[in-house]
C-alpha cells in the first residue's frame, strides 16, 4: 500500500473512531444526558396545518382554537432537556406561540408558553417577561428548555439562559409549532428544524 494510501485510511479510521466513540452530548448544562426519542401526536385546528415540521396559522382570525403543533409524550419526574431551532418564513400575524412546556394534570393547562411578536420579540406568555429580540422572518433560533420537575425551567435562547421559573411536580409534556395566543392573530409560518430531547 503506497503512503499515500496508508495515510489516507488511517485519517478515515480516526475519523471513523472519532464519530463511533463520541456521546451524545446536550448542548446546554452539564450531564451526563440520555437522549431518547419521544412519540408524538400532530394537532392541527382552526386555520392551522402541518407539514412534517412547517407549520402555518393562514388566517388571521383573533378568536378561537388556531393551532398547528406537534405533541410530545407526557413525562414524569427527572430533568429533560429540549431542543429545536425554529426559522420564521413569514408573520402577518404577532403573538404566536412557538414552544410549550404544558402540564398534563386534572384542571391543569400551558405552564410555559415561549411566543413572538411581529418585529421579533420572544417573549413569555404567563408573566410577560421578554426573553430576547432578533426572532425576525428569517432568522434561525435556537431554543432549548431544562425542565428540573418539581424545581425549575429555564430557557436558551442560542445557547444563552434568558429565563427561570419555578416548577411543581406532576406529569408534563413538550409541544413546538405555531399557536395562537389569547391576544395574537396569524397568518404565521414556522418551520422548525434540529429537534432533539434528553433526560437525566
Amino acid at each position: 500500500m503506497s503512503k499515500r494510501l496508508r495515510a489516507g485510511a488511517g485519517i478515515a479510521l480516526a475519523t471513523g473512531l472519532l464519530v463511533s466513540g463520541s456521546p451524545a452530548q446536550a448542548q446546554v448544562e452539564s450531564g451526563p444526558w440520555t437522549s431518547y426519542s419521544p412519540s408524538f401526536s400532530v394537532q392541527q385546528r382552526g386555520c392551522g396545518t402541518v407539514s412534517d415540521l412547517t407549520f402555518r396559522l393562514t388566517c388571521s382570525t383573533a378568536s378561537g382554537d388556531q393551532r398547528a403543533e406537534r405533541r410530545y409524550a407526557t413525562y414524569t419526574g427527572g430533568t429533560r432537556q429540549f431542543e429545536g431551532s425554529f426559522r420564521i418564513t413569514s408573520l402577518g400575524g404577532t403573538r404566536i406561540s412557538l414552544k410549550q412546556t404544558f402540564k398534563d394534570d386534572p384542571g391543569a393547562g400551558p405552564y410555559f408558553m415561549l411566543a413572538v411578536e411581529r418585529g421579533g420579540r420572544l417573549y413569555a406568555v404567563h408573566g410577560g417577561d421578554t426573553i430576547a429580540t432578533g426572532a425576525t422572518v428569517g432568522t434561525t433560533v435556537r431554543v432549548n428548555t431544562v425542565h428540573v420537575v418539581g424545581s425549575t425551567h429555564r430557557t436558551y435562547i442560542n445557547g444563552s439562559q434568558k429565563h427561570s421559573v419555578s416548577s411543581s411536580g406532576g406529569n408534563f409534556y413538550d409541544k413546538f409549532g405555531a399557536y395562537r395566543t389569547a391576544s395574537g392573530q396569524g397568518p404565521a409560518t414556522v418551520v422548525w428544524s434540529n429537534i432533539r430531547f434528553w433526560r437525566k
